[in-house]
């Protein structure tokens, strides 16, 4: 197992997914990529002066974010591995499989927030579409309650 993809979003199961992801890295001798995808902009129509401040608003949280991965990235943790980080934007599921073919990743790392059917139902899940449509192993951590 060559090249884990950890995939990140700074919630509260982030914790638990890295230390997965570490325990694997080391005993593999893994290199590790942390991913995390920001989801698309939205789509304006017209011209008003509304859209650029909500892209003000999103560059700054993506900002915000980028050096959160950093840090996750300069962590002790990781002592022995090699480390990357990665914030691309787009549909998260679709994003995470094409760095996963990519990057020819061994294991994909990611949590599950656990919301329920009904919530999996109106607004779907991404582990879930990661697991459908993956074809290497994925460690599913879930959220802690």
């Amino acid at each position: 197992m060559d090249t884990i993809l950890v995939a990140v979003d700074f919630s509260s199961v982030t914790e638990a997914v890295i230390d997965a992801a570490v325990g694997v890295s080391r005993a593999f001798d893994s290199s590790v990529y942390l991913l995390h995808v920001e989801p698309p902009e939205p789509d304006f129509v017209g011209y008003e002066a509304g859209p650029e401040t909500v892209r003000e608003t999103i560059a700054g949280k993506i900002r915000q974010e980028h050096r959160m991965l950093q840090e996750l990235e300069g962590a002790p943790w990781h002592d022995r591995n090699k480390v990357s980080a990665l914030l691309i934007q787009g549909p998260t599921v679709e994003k995470i499989l094409q760095e996963q073919e990519r990057l020819n990743a061994d294991l994909i790392v990611m949590g599950s927030h656990g919301h329920g059917a009904l919530y999996s139902l109106l607004v779907g899940s991404v582990a879930e579409g990661v697991l459908r449509r993956a074809d290497c192993p994925i460690l599913v951590v879930p959220s802690r309650r």
